[in-house]
């Protein structure tokens, strides 16, 4: 097979039959014989091949038994050679498709796609679904067909962020196993993206950051009553009616980031009236002149437990906001970035209001002139350590650049494609 310039999509749409007769043209000078073919039209194991592509065993030349003496010419007489067992010990054909399923178990996605157009057999044990767990897409090129062939494969955690996904209609593909998946900002058209979350009901974290999405996607959401982690920041293009019938039905989100989407003031209302009351991490921040006292009044009230709040870059929150958020009583990061009518001098002494609270976020309100008292008067509270927000983030900002950079939900993927 060739490098890792081959697309994904050419090492999984492989024709078993085909691809084999390619590669030995391009690699051999020497013609194959026609059996070639036909052991690949059967689920023949590598010890078969190996048996049948062999040469046959050469006839020995005729010896003439006469001496020199007798008138008769002179001949060497040889013996023929012993013929060697082809096959000794135990070969691939015994093992059992649980033993070769382990083997497979640890050779990367490359080798792995290699591996499948050896024979029939493998080609089926390949493509195993235990196999095929755990992916990441992320940096294939033409994602349509590779996407479909995953998808198949009844993969549990997709990673394919920042992807360009053709416009491809997955039909003929009955419910989807997956779990965990991120398309985070990519390229995807909402009828591919429809196509996708319409076949999925036991999602229990997914990422859409970015994505222009429908009502039709927000409706399909809804079927995923396992959801915990939902990450829709940066959305657009559904109605406030949908998007509360989805929070209603999702009633075991623990994270949710629904954070600068093309929200009107319904859109928070129905945020604010029908998210889940165990939320423990929310996102709502970006709503400027949407987001008043009386829907944190409401939010609090229904979500007492909440322990991570960003509400940055909200400009109609004042200093009246403390006393009913210090009704949070397990609140431990609080994010009011660019509140710019909340005057410096109520965040002094925030141990008293918020006894649990780690960590603080005001970027905007407060310069550098005022960071170090500030810190001084608050012991314990980081303030304007986490720029960023981690919230039902499949991978967050702080580690993109690392090591785990392809992590997701604190977890790598089996299986990586690898540019």
């Amino acid at each position: 097979m060739p490098g890792d310039s081959v697309p994904l999509q050419d090492l999984l749409c492989l024709d078993v039959q085909g691809s084999m007769l390619c590669q030995g043209e391009r690699n051999n000078k020497r013609k194959w014989p026609d059996s070639l073919t036909e052991c690949l039209d059967t689920e023949c194991t590598p010890t078969e091949l190996i048996q049948q592509w062999s040469p046959g065993h050469i006839p020995p030349h005729d010896a003439c038994k006469g001496k020199e003496n007798d008138g008769k010419p002179f001949a060497i007489s040889r013996r023929s050679r012993k013929r060697k067992d082809s096959v000794s010990g135990i070969s691939w054909d015994c093992l059992p498709d649980e033993l070769i399923l382990r083997i497979l178990f640890f050779l990367p996605m490359h080798d792995l796609l290699r591996t499948s157009v050896i024979c029939r057999r493998w080609h089926r044990l390949v493509f195993d679904e235990s196999l095929w767990q755990s992916v990441d897409l992320e940096g294939v090129t033409n994602m349509g067909p590779a996407l479909q062939q995953v998808l198949k494969t009844g993969v549990r955690r997709l990673r394919c962020p920042r992807s360009f996904i053709n416009n491809l209609h997955f039909t003929g593909i009955c419910t989807l196993q997956v779990a965990e998946m991120d398309l985070s900002s990519s390229t995807i058209t909402t009828p591919t993206l429809e196509s996708i979350i319409c076949n999925c009901n036991l999602l229990e974290c997914l990422s859409l950051e970015g994505l222009q999405l429908s009502d039709n996607v927000i409706s399909s959401l809804a079927q995923n009553v396992r959801l915990r982690q939902l990450n829709l920041s940066g959305c657009s293009d559904f109605s406030a009616d949908r998007l509360a019938h989805m929070l209603q039905s999702c009633s075991r989100i623990e994270q949710l980031n629904i954070s600068w989407c093309h929200f009107n003031s319904d859109h928070v209302k129905s945020v604010v009236s029908h998210v889940s009351p165990t939320v423990a991490h929310l996102n709502i921040s970006g709503y400027r002149d949407c987001l008043t006292l009386n829907d944190v009044k409401v939010l609090v009230a229904r979500c007492p437990d909440i322990k991570i709040l960003d509400l940055s870059d909200s400009t109609q929150l004042m200093v009246d906001c403390f006393a009913v958020l210090s009704e949070l009583k397990h609140l431990q990061h609080l994010s009011l970035s660019r509140c710019y009518h909340i005057h410096i001098a109520a965040l002094t002494d925030l141990r008293n209001t918020f006894p649990m609270l780690h960590y603080l976020e005001v970027f905007g309100l407060v310069n550098d002139s005022h960071l170090s008292s500030l810190r001084t008067e608050n012991p314990g509270i980081c303030i304007n350590s986490l720029p960023f927000s981690a919230i039902a983030r499949p991978t967050p900002a702080s580690i993109m650049g690392t090591c785990g950079g392809h992590s997701m939900w604190n977890r790598k993927s089996r299986l990586r494609f690898k540019i």
